[in-house]
């Protein structure tokens, strides 16, 4: 999880800066300040309870979000109204808020699905928001099975190239929600970039 929030960093840190705004870099600043927190909280696996290591996360993912938020919107605005952006800046920033946009929803997954990482680790038996493979096909996974953050990043990824569920299943209304916006998100990106450099091209 925390190698998804520094590949986050690199990717708002890496991408074309020409046309954005003075104070792009404040988001990936907070947010390595507040990744550094996070592990400094609990620098093993980030499983033992406590209510203000959880609350620095979430407040982590909140700031991310903002940032995807930022950008897209930042983006989109610069394509609808002709900005003179090289088609290379164009799909470098696009295809860094998209990415950026995959590893977000993963940690909203991750962070509410049967209460969170600690409850899952705890085996609390919290009701699923997620149906996974290996809940249909048991005798497929090993008989301790819990869903990990590398579960939920695929989840991300497929549900933003597919623009719905593929092998996992949103089963609550926060999760069928929280998929619908990140299939929108990740629609009107790909929409916007791709038609604005084809024409650029």
């Amino acid at each position: 999880m925390a190698l998804a929030v520094v590949l986050a960093i690199a990717f708002q840190l890496g991408t074309p800066h020409e046309g954005q705004l003075a104070g792009w870099w404040v988001f990936p600043a907070l947010e390595l300040v507040l990744l550094v927190v996070m592990i400094a909280r609990d620098p093993g696996r980030i499983d033992t309870p406590s209510r203000a290591a959880r609350r620095v996360t979430i407040a982590l993912i909140a700031v991310m979000t903002a940032g995807v938020l930022f950008g897209a919107s930042r983006l989109v605005y610069e394509i609808l109204s002709g900005s003179e952006l090289a088609a290379t800046d164009l799909l470098g920033r696009g295809a860094a808020v998209w990415l950026t946009n995959i590893i977000v929803f993963s940690l909203w997954f991750w962070e509410f699905d049967r209460g969170g990482p600690v409850a899952r680790a705890a085996n609390t038996g919290r009701p699923a928001s997620f149906a996974f493979p290996e809940n249909a096909t048991p005798e497929l996974a090993a008989p301790d099975w819990a869903p990990t953050y590398p579960d939920y990043l695929y989840l991300a990824f497929t549900n933003a190239t597919a623009f719905s569920p593929t092998d996992t299943l949103p089963v609550r209304m926060w999760a069928k929600m929280l998929m619908m916006l990140q299939a929108m998100a990740s629609l009107a990106i790909a929409i916007c970039v791709i038609a604005r450099a084809i024409n650029a091209l």
